[in-house]
């Protein structure tokens, strides 16, 4: 009978979608770890080339035996934002400095985006997830 391969560590990183390389930030966090370093990056480069410019989080699974399992994440919800808002950064004031505006409609397709990572079971309210951030960064959401 097998054994079973018993989880060491989890390890959780944001990476930019197709970029990742040995260099740090990625092998001072993993190369600790004693998994293979180039094997990673390559599994990680080749699952996320299609969305190459977004930063994607990534959770990593390190087994007892130096193997790996990862799962890809949605995109952040302040990273879609910046992307929707066409803005660098949000603002140094919060919600008192308003920065952009995006429509109802970019907030319902941000909201779509990240529903599978959220704590939540409808678009309605992973929209006021995401409007709470955009607030938060500030950004103005139109209403209908």
């Amino acid at each position: 009978m097998a054994k079973k391969k018993e989880v060491v560590k989890k390890i959780k990183l944001q990476i930019p979608a197709g970029k990742a390389t040995p260099a740090p930030p990625v092998g001072t966090v993993l190369g600790p770890a004693g998994i293979n370093l180039q094997e990673f990056c390559t599994k990680y480069n080749d699952a996320t080339r299609d969305k190459m410019g977004d930063i994607l989080p990534v959770e990593i699974s390190v087994y007892d035996d130096r193997s790996f399992d990862f799962i890809i994440k949605t995109p952040p919800v302040s990273f879609l934002i910046k992307k929707y808002a066409k803005i660098n950064k949000g603002s140094v004031k919060g919600s008192k400095e308003i920065v952009a505006t995006l429509t109802d409609a970019q907030i319902t397709e941000i909201a779509e985006i990240k529903l599978p990572d959220l704590n939540c079971y409808g678009v309605e309210e992973a929209k006021n997830i995401v409007i709470g951030t955009a607030k938060n960064m500030g950004v103005a959401v139109e209403e209908k």
